[in-house]
């Protein structure tokens, strides 16, 4: 074997050498594209396999390979399809590339590159949009993920996903360069990051352009965490995008998409007169990799030790007269009471000293049992339960974990807490949006505190019911909706809607109204918008708003599966995604190059390129079905 150069743990050449990732955020939207560089320094041909991160929401919307002077875009087809297309390509001795996302989490995705022969080199584009979630300080949070953390298969659960190759994140063997753009129609005000930043750099006298970089000599061993400020920011929006022209009137593509960005405000009559009460649900994950590192960096704090600073702090927090109970889980799991009591000096100290002897030492990620065992226990008259959990995410089957919690929705809000870097987007953000609560991510110990008190904040907010969304627009135009409709709404933060404009009016001005009640209270917030499409922004909205009907579906789907019913709305996906250009979990990005013909000689050697993990426990059960 051929030493020399980049190796695994396995000590086996790796063939990714760099990542290059070029960031351009207008307002909240986030355009991200990243090249890929492959080499093969070996004396025969290759096929590199990377398994990594990206966000859970994101919309994976381009992929291209270049190798020499041939560009190879990729196109969209139905899972099964790419996959024999991808081994038909490498028997005939004809390269190709294939990236599809995980069956389990759409916060993972493999990328196979199929048959480099011995001294080539290739460049691998992947481009995709994603919303940035406004944080409790009105900062705007982007993440690059690139820690990928072993997800614990449950005991029983079938090995049916993506096998994930890692190594310790200070081993990781490839460099990393990363540049962002910000614009908005409000100034930047700063932007910030756990990784060291080169000076931001103001491109007009405004103040509303700007660029930032980070410093040299950055390895890819940790997260990108960017936090961007506008000045008087988060206000009521609405972008208008036109249809493609190369698309069919009528169909999404075809026709204006708006983007509607709502930050509701509560009557504060309403808001001082509610009484604070409530059952506060605590579920604490001591599983054996919460002993891992929060991050790469010097500091030495664990992920059990941030969960209980925050847990510990919310306890302190609670109003009197509300109940609590603390569960934690491993591969058990166990209770402080054996129900919910009621909150007082007695009971909270009795907490307190239970939660400070916590350790990480109750085994795997089994979060499903005591979910379970949580909905079996009755409610509390006049006490809204109120569910918080706090986890690293390493759990291998998160659409089954959110389904439980979208299931018994109505009868609890959940608040999510992801510990640590390589916390699952997919499972905390999908926690909270099916349990009608709010994510956070907690990487560090300086923004803890105003995260841990935005979210009891709005636990102790009275739930928004009897929603109604209504569009008043020019006669001739009609809309669809492409969001599922809104069932939360939290005093100042952020809800989007996308929906999809049909027909046409000289008429310049639309308005969507949005009526609810809160604690009785009928109340309503209103956005009039201009028909007008914006000019600059290609078709982002157009593949943030098929995203959102693609995740609605997918989710539409799964439910009609466990019932057995037939596959109309998987070929709706399917449709919906090659039609967009959108990833789903039923399609997959396929490249072939057919070249000149000449087929490569010899036999294929596969060679799996590490993720950084900022824990390496190869005596767990981890994820490692036979290859794909």
């Amino acid at each position: 074997m051929n030493c020399c150069g980049l190796l695994t743990a396995q000590k086996e050449p790796v063939p990714l050498k760099s990542v290059e990732v070029e960031l351009e955020v207008r307002a909240h939207v986030a355009t991200v594209v990243s090249t890929l560089n492959y080499e093969n320094k070996e004396d025969k041909p290759l096929e590199a396999v990377f398994v990594f991160p990206l966000p859970g929401d994101a919309a994976v919307c381009h992929f291209s390979a270049k190798i020499g002077q041939t560009e190879i875009v990729a196109e969209v087809k139905e899972k099964q399809k790419a996959r024999e297309e991808y081994d038909d390509a490498l028997s005939c001795g004809q390269q190709a590339f294939l990236l599809e996302e995980s069956d389990q989490s759409p916060d993972i995705f493999s990328l196979n590159v199929g048959s480099l022969r011995p001294g080539e080199s290739a460049s691998i584009r992947l481009e995709y949009v994603t919303e940035l979630a406004v944080q409790a300080d009105e900062g705007l949070r982007f993440c690059l993920p690139a820690v990928l953390n072993p997800r614990y298969q449950p005991q029983g659960s079938e090995d049916v996903s993506i096998q994930v190759t890692s190594v310790p994140a200070s081993l990781v063997p490839y460099s990393l360069s990363f540049s962002a753009r910000v614009s908005s129609s409000r100034p930047v005000s700063k932007v910030e990051s756990n990784c060291p930043l080169d000076a931001i750099q103001y491109l007009n006298k405004e103040q509303t352009q700007a660029t930032v970089k980070l410093a040299t000599g950055h390895r890819f061993d940790r997260d990108v965490e960017l936090l961007i400020y506008y000045k008087d920011a988060h206000q009521p929006t609405a972008v208008v995008e036109a249809g493609q022209t190369s698309a069919k009137p009528g169909t999404l593509m075809g026709d204006p998409v708006v983007m509607l960005s709502l930050y509701p405000e509560f009557p504060q009559a309403v808001m001082s007169s509610v009484a604070s009460c409530g059952e506060f649900v605590f579920l604490l994950d001591r599983s054996g990799s919460m002993d891992a590192r929060m991050n790469n960096s010097e500091s030495h704090q664990t992920r059990i030790g941030s969960a209980r600073d925050t847990l510990l702090l919310l306890l302190k927090s609670l109003p009197m007269g509300c109940y609590f109970n603390i569960y934690s889980f491993g591969s058990s799991h166990e209770h402080i009471f054996p129900k919910s009591v009621e909150y007082s000096q007695k009971t909270m100290e009795e907490a307190l000293k239970k939660v400070e002897q916590m350790g990480a030492d109750l085994g795997g990620t089994e979060i499903l049992m005591p979910l379970k065992h949580i909905y079996s226990q009755p409610c509390i008259s006049s006490q809204p339960r109120q569910l918080f959990i706090f986890t690293d995410g390493e759990v291998g089957n998160t659409k089954e974990v959110i389904n439980l919690v979208k299931k018994n929705s109505g009868s609890h809000r959940c608040f999510s807490f992801g510990i640590g870097e390589g916390a699952s987007s997919a499972l905390i953000n999908g926690l909270a949006k099916e349990g009608g609560g709010h994510a956070q991510f907690i990487t560090g110990t300086d923004r803890m505190q105003p995260k841990v008190m935005q979210s009891l904040r709005f636990a102790l907010q009275p739930a928004v019911v009897d929603m109604s969304v209504k569009w008043d627009l020019p006669k001739g135009v009609s809309v669809t909706a492409l969001s599922p409709p809104i069932t939360t709404l939290f005093q100042g933060q952020r809800s989007l809607m996308y929906a999809q404009l049909t027909g046409k009016s000289s008429a310049a001005e639309g308005c969507v109204t949005v009526k609810y009640s809160l604690a009785g209270h009928p109340t309503q917030n209103q956005l009039h918008f201009s028909l007008k499409p914006a000019e600059d922004t290609g078709i982002t909205v157009h593949r943030l708003g098929a995203r959102s009907l693609i995740r609605s579906l997918e989710m539409e789907e799964s439910e009609l599966r466990r019932e057995e019913q037939d596959g109309e709305v998987k070929k709706k996906v399917v449709e919906l995604s090659v039609q967009s250009g959108v990833s789903s979990v039923f399609t997959a990005f396929i490249a072939v190059n057919k070249g000149n013909g000449e087929a490569i000689q010899g036999p294929l050697v596969r060679r799996n390129v590490p993720a950084p993990s900022e824990c390496f426990f190869p005596k767990l059960k981890l994820m490692c079905p036979s290859p794909l």
